[in-house]
């Protein structure tokens, strides 16, 4: 096995992980967005700081998840581009 081979290889198996990684992350972010969802309308309705807090970090946690996903998806497009450009120069 060459070395374009090893590297497309090394491609696929980080595209693997980063699909493993991102279908976990989703899932913590749904969860994360149901339980901001619940803490923000209590927020809302119980007018006390304690609350507030809670929910500024809530909301905080989602946008953590959402940046993480974000993360994921430009290296997978970086990873998935390095991979057509392996596979072109390999054939």
């Amino acid at each position: 096995m060459g070395r374009l081979e090893r590297k497309l290889l090394a491609v696929m198996d980080e595209l693997d992980r980063l699909a493993r990684e991102e279908e976990q992350v989703d899932a913590e972010l749904s969860f994360h967005r149901l339980i901001n969802d619940d803490v923000v309308r209590d927020a809302a309705v119980s007018d006390l700081d304690a609350d507030r807090r809670e929910a500024g970090a809530t909301s905080a946690d989602v946008r953590r998840f959402e940046r993480r996903l974000a993360e994921i998806a430009a290296r997978r497009v970086k990873l998935e581009g390095i991979r057509r450009e392996l596979a072109s120069r390999i054939t």
